[in-house]
C-alpha cells in the first residue's frame, strides 16, 4: 500500500501527463454528452459510457507512473 502512495505522489513523466489530460477531456466530453437534455440513440449512450470508463481508467493509471524508479526500487531492497 505504501508503494501506491509513493507512486501517486511521485513525479509523473511528461508523456503520461499528456495521456492523463486527454483521458480527462474525453471523459468530461462524454459525461457532458450524457447529461445533455436531449434524447440520444442507445448506441451513442453506450459509447459515451465506455468513453467515460476508459477515460477514468487511463487517467488513474497514468497518475501511478513515476519518473524516478529509485523511489520505488528503494523499498524493495
Amino acid at each position: 500500500m505504501s508503494e501506491l502512495k509513493k507512486r501517486w505522489n511521485g513525479k509523473t513523466p511528461k508523456f503520461w501527463k499528456k495521456v492523463q489530460r486527454v483521458a480527462i477531456v474525453a471523459g468530461a466530453a462524454a459525461a457532458t454528452l450524457l447529461a445533455a437534455p436531449v434524447t440520444l440513440p442507445a448506441a451513442v449512450v453506450a459509447i459515451a459510457g465506455y468513453v467515460i470508463t476508459a477515460g477514468t481508467v487511463a487517467a488513474t493509471l497514468s497518475q501511478f507512473t513515476v519518473e524516478d524508479k529509485e523511489l520505488i526500487n528503494n523499498d524493495q531492497k
